[in-house]
């Protein structure tokens, strides 16, 4: 039986503040007023709000 956690995708985004490349923690699929996809999450590591232009779930 497959886990769980493997079948979610890890979004990778990068952090501002520890200047790093992380997988997104809670990543949400979002829209921007210009009709694009977007992922907004939260950093694992510092808790910053961390944001991909883009990205898909």
């Amino acid at each position: 039986m497959p886990d769980q956690k493997q079948d979610e995708k890890q979004v990778e985004a990068y952090c501002v503040k520890c200047k790093a490349k992380r997988a997104m923690k809670d990543p949400q699929q979002i829209k921007m007023k210009n009709g694009k996809p977007a992922v907004t999450g939260t950093c694992p590591n510092c808790g910053t709000k961390m944001f991909r232009i883009g990205g898909v779930i």
